[in-house]
């Protein structure tokens, strides 16, 4: 089968006149060269490598927390696929540390295609900054979790921990980050001078930035403008809900590098799945577009990264190249994971196809 799209993202840039050739099973890409005069079998507005999510809770109805198994990585893995993203880090976030075990041994145990790894996200946070998260897990960064970590990289899993830097024993994010750990400011009071500290000390991501942070005054800068005017990489939430769009110009404009701000989805059970679950025992729900708790409070989104894509575009005006590296190469990129890129020897699942208004084109 023959495939031609106007653009093809390649190279970290948008090409066009070319065509994919898939192999005879339809499973891979043998080929990826000019058109010239052939006749595709299909012809479509834009062809990308699927998406990279670094952060995943749940989707298809199943929250990796409450099903932290082999069997639930893959539901999640396969709601979110269908939905245009080809590698998710699930999720875990404050719990009993018997969840997060359970959940390292899941992803070590799982061979479901589309896991990247995982993501840690707490119970090493501040309490005040929690957001939905249950308070009576928050801990200090511990040895039980280190020797978690310890655990992951042996087994060669990728691994992002979010934390507030601040409540951190230094030694213990030198520690992580020495293990090849990926360390995230997030769910964090720190001031500026506190977050400065943690980029010195082995921080090289925010998570979810404004979101579960205070935010920036003009005597305060806080952890926000000193996330913003540092290197590092920031993800950001663009469902239209947790970040005003102007908020997000803002940090992409203000970065030193601009090629360091890459999306999130911060997806729960609800993408691809029904439109409430259960979450600590609560029952969160999506009203107007949001998931909230039964408090009214933000719980996580309902919302997918290619989703996230096409709103990013819409309220912003980001140009279609950057948007796509932002769900893409980027956040690949600040995981230190090999770029998926369409070429020979790609599985097709990895292949996404678009047309003229980013909806997915099957075949």
């Amino acid at each position: 089968m023959l495939i031609a799209a106007d653009r093809i993202w390649t190279g970290g840039a948008l090409a066009q006149g070319m065509a994919v050739q898939l192999d005879a099973s339809g499973a891979g890409i043998a080929a990826l060269r000019p058109l010239g005069a052939d006749t595709p079998d299909l012809r479509v507005a834009l062809l990308m490598p699927g998406c990279t999510d670094l952060q995943v809770n749940g989707g298809g109805g199943v929250l990796f927390n409450a099903d932290p198994t082999p069997a639930g990585l893959r539901a999640i893995a396969e709601a979110h696929l269908r939905l245009g993203t080809a590698a998710i880090l699930p999720t875990v976030i404050t719990d009993a540390p018997e969840v997060l075990e359970a959940a390292a041994e899941a992803v070590i145990a799982g061979d479901a295609p589309g896991i990247a790894g995982i993501h840690i996200e707490g119970p090493h946070i501040a309490p005040e900054r929690r957001g939905t998260h249950e308070a009576r897990f928050i801990r200090p960064l511990d040895a039980r979790t280190m020797a978690v970590l310890a655990r992951l990289r042996g087994a060669r899993v990728p691994v992002l921990l979010t934390l507030a830097p601040e409540l951190a024993d230094p030694a213990l994010l030198r520690q992580a980050a020495g293990l090849g750990v990926v360390i995230s400011a997030g769910h964090s009071m720190a001031d500026a001078a506190q977050t400065r500290a943690a980029l010195a000390g082995g921080v090289t991501m925010f998570t979810h930035l404004y979101n579960a942070m205070p935010q920036m005054t003009s005597r305060a800068p806080g952890i926000v403008a000193a996330a913003i005017l540092s290197d590092a990489w920031c993800g950001m939430i663009a469902d239209g809900i947790h970040v005003a769009p102007e908020m997000l110009a803002l940090a992409m404009a203000a970065r030193p590098v601009e090629e360091r701000c890459f999306l999130i989805s911060d997806a729960m059970p609800s993408v691809g799945g029904a439109a409430q679950f259960s979450l600590y025992g609560m029952q969160i729900r999506v009203q107007d577009g949001a998931l909230v708790n039964p408090q009214g409070a933000l719980a996580g989104a309902h919302v997918d990264l290619l989703e996230s894509m096409r709103r990013l575009m819409a309220m912003t005006g980001t140009p279609l190249a950057r948007a796509i590296a932002m769900v893409t190469d980027l956040p690949r990129r600040a995981m230190r994971l090999p770029p998926l890129e369409i070429a020979p020897g790609m599985a097709t699942r990895d292949l996404l196809a678009l047309d003229e208004a980013q909806a997915i084109v099957r075949w």
